[in-house]
């Protein structure tokens, strides 16, 4: 009886289990907002035009996954704790940095394996509106993130 009560118990809380919320870049971005087109700037200036950008506050405390590029900021040749997610492969490092709601700074507690820098990755975690400054580009949103899978549109 015991045995029977746990199983239903655990199926319970496995039937409950939130599931991510899907997002995409544009859904970063308040009402009127634009976002400007990315474009390769041969003058090396990698100032971000944008660094101040308006976020959607509502987004704050969101359990989401959402694709993207990484921008590795710390771990070693096997894992990686933090990086920027972007919406295109090259930003912040080969073209200017997107507007800050363009970018979200993530952030795991133990290292996750990123096998190829030029893939997308579906990051899932909670997202924030606390924004992180970083050398290379102001970010609007941060992400506790829980887990990488591949990109597969």
């Amino acid at each position: 009886m015991l045995f029977v009560f746990s199983f239903l118990t655990l199926l319970a809380f496995t039937s409950q289990a939130k599931e991510p919320k899907e997002m995409y870049w544009e859904d970063l971005v308040p009402e009127g907002f634009v976002v400007p087109p990315a474009e390769l700037n041969h003058s090396f200036n990698m100032t971000q035009a944008q660094p101040n950008a308006p976020l959607k506050e509502e987004l704050n405390g969101e359990f989401v996954k959402i694709p993207g590029f990484v921008v590795p900021l710390e771990g070693d040749a096997e894992t990686i704790t933090e990086f920027l997610l972007v919406p295109y492969f090259g930003a912040c490092v080969h073209v200017p940095p997107p507007p800050s709601n363009q970018i979200v700074y993530v952030k795991f507690s133990e290292g996750v394996p990123i096998d190829n820098l030029y893939d997308a990755i579906w990051v899932t975690g909670t997202l924030s509106t606390e924004g992180w400054q970083g050398d290379i580009a102001s970010v609007g949103y941060r992400l506790a993130g829980l887990e990488v899978s591949a990109f597969e549109g």
